[in-house]
């Protein structure tokens, strides 16, 4: 299974290219947020970035606090969100552990898929899509 990572963070510039990648290719809308990656700052305005994306917790916390089920757990980590069945209560978004889950203005909720499209838009390099099956074989 891979997973969205983002082992190289000391080089981001805080462009938001990921994001609105994210936002278009996965979500057909340009918003920040709109998307399952988001860039925070640390304090300055050109150092210091962390990007904020679903960890792939498993089991995973908005799973459970999902009332309708529109959360579900996926194979390996993270969640599969089925947003027809969500009534945007907003219990996953409190469930997450890392600020992961996000609300639009609309209450709509997003999270990463890690689906890796945002990877390639990152001018900096700083975005990969690991497989981590061979992360934690090597590990063992």
């Amino acid at each position: 299974m891979k997973q969205l990572t983002a082992p190289r963070m000391d080089q981001c510039i805080g462009c938001h290219s990921c994001s609105l990648a994210c936002a278009r290719l996965i979500h057909q809308r340009i918003s920040w947020s709109c998307a399952g990656i988001r860039i925070h700052s640390a304090g300055g305005l050109s150092t210091g970035f962390a990007a904020v994306h679903c960890l792939a917790c498993d089991p995973a916390p908005c799973v459970a606090a999902c009332p309708t089920g529109a959360f579900s757990q996926r194979r390996g980590g993270g969640v599969v969100v089925r947003k027809k069945l969500c009534i945007r209560c907003g219990q996953c978004v409190a469930a997450c552990p890392v600020d992961a889950v996000c609300r639009n203005p609309d209450g709509e909720v997003f999270v990463c898929i890690h689906c890796g499209r945002c990877v390639a838009f990152c001018p900096q390099d700083c975005l990969e899509l690991a497989d981590m099956a061979g992360i934690l074989e090597a590990s063992r």
